[in-house]
C-alpha cells in the first residue's frame, strides 16, 4: 500500500505531492490525513520555511474528493483534526508560505487547494474551475468565498454560476496563478520561488504571513464566519431533490433534471 502523500525535504523547503495518480489525486481520508499531518509537521519544524503542494503524474493536480470514497460512505477528513478542511489542507492556516504546483487539471477540490495556498505556478496545460453547480453541490471547501477574493468579483461570479473552467493562461491573466510553466516544469518552477522566498530571514517572512491574513494563533477570524455560513448553506442544500440528482445524473452519464426543490 503506496502513502497517501509523499513529503521530501528540498533545503529549507518541504515538498508534499498528494500520491493517488490512478485516481487523479482525489482525496480521500487517507489524503487528508497525509497532507494534514505533513503541513502540521512543516509548522513545526524551524528548519521549514516554505511548502510546496502537487500531485502525482502529469494529468491532474488533484481531481477533488473520491467520489468512490464517498459513496461507501468513508470519511473524506483528517481522522483527528476535521477541522483542517478538505486535505487537511483549506482550513489548517501555517504561517510558513505555502505554494501550489499545479500540473494538471484542477477543479472542484483541486481548485480550492490553488485557492488556499498562497502562491500559484501553474502548468501550461492546467485548468481550473469549481464545477460543482452541474452537480447540484456548492464549493464549499472555501472555493466560493475565496475567488471572488481572489479575483475580480464579476469574472469570479461568472465561474460559480456556470461551472465552467479556465485555462492556464486565463487564470495567469486574471491574478489567480503566479507563473504559468512548460509541462513537466512545475515543481523546479515552484521549488525555484520558494528559493527566492527562503533567502529571506524566516521569522520576518512568517511574521509578514500573519499580517497579511490577520491570523493569530492558526485562525483567520475574518474567515471563521464565512466557513460557519458555509457549512449552513451546504447542509441545507444537501437536503433539495437537485443535491441528489446532480451526482446520480453523473453516475449515469446523463444530463441531470433539476426540480428547484
Amino acid at each position: 500500500m503506496t502513502d497517501a502523500a509523499i513529503v521530501e525535504r528540498r533545503g529549507n523547503v518541504a515538498l508534499i505531492t498528494i500520491n493517488r495518480p490512478d485516481a487523479r489525486n482525489a482525496v480521500n481520508g487517507a489524503v487528508s490525513t497525509a497532507v494534514g499531518d505533513a503541513l502540521a509537521a512543516a509548522q513545526q519544524d524551524p528548519d521549514v520555511w516554505a511548502v510546496v503542494l502537487t500531485g502525482a503524474g502529469d494529468k491532474s493536480f488533484c481531481a477533488g474528493a473520491d467520489l468512490k470514497a464517498i459513496s461507501r460512505g468513508e470519511n473524506l477528513f483528517h481522522d483527528m483534526h476535521p477541522e483542517w478542511g478538505f486535505a487537511g489542507y483549506v482550513h489548517h492556516f501555517i504561517d510558513k508560505p505555502t505554494i501550489a504546483a499545479v500540473n494538471g487539471t484542477a477543479l472542484g477540490g483541486g481548485s480550492e487547494l490553488a485557492l488556499a495556498s498562497d502562491l500559484v505556478v501553474a502548468a501550461e496545460s492546467a485548468s481550473f474551475g469549481l464545477p460543482e453547480v452541474k452537480r447540484g453541490l456548492i464549493a464549499g471547501a472555501g472555493g466560493v468565498f475565496r475567488i471572488t477574493e481572489q479575483l475580480p468579483r464579476k469574472v469570479a461570479l461568472e465561474l460559480v454560476f456556470t461551472g465552467e473552467p479556465i485555462t492556464a493562461e486565463a487564470a495567469l491573466r486574471w491574478g489567480l496563478v503566479n507563473q504559468v510553466v512548460p509541462d513537466g516544469a512545475v515543481v523546479a518552477a515552484a521549488l525555484a520561488l520558494a528559493e527566492r522566498i527562503t533567502v529571506n530571514a524566516p521569522l520576518s517572512v512568517q511574521a509578514s504571513k500573519r499580517l497579511a491574513y490577520g491570523a493569530d494563533d492558526g485562525v483567520i477570524a475574518a474567515e471563521e464566519p464565512k466557513w460557519e455560513r458555509t457549512e449552513r448553506e451546504f447542509t441545507a442544500l444537501l437536503k433539495s431533490e437537485d443535491a441528489q440528482e446532480g451526482p446520480l445524473a453523473f453516475a449515469q452519464k446523463r444530463q441531470p433534471v433539476w426540480k428547484a426543490r
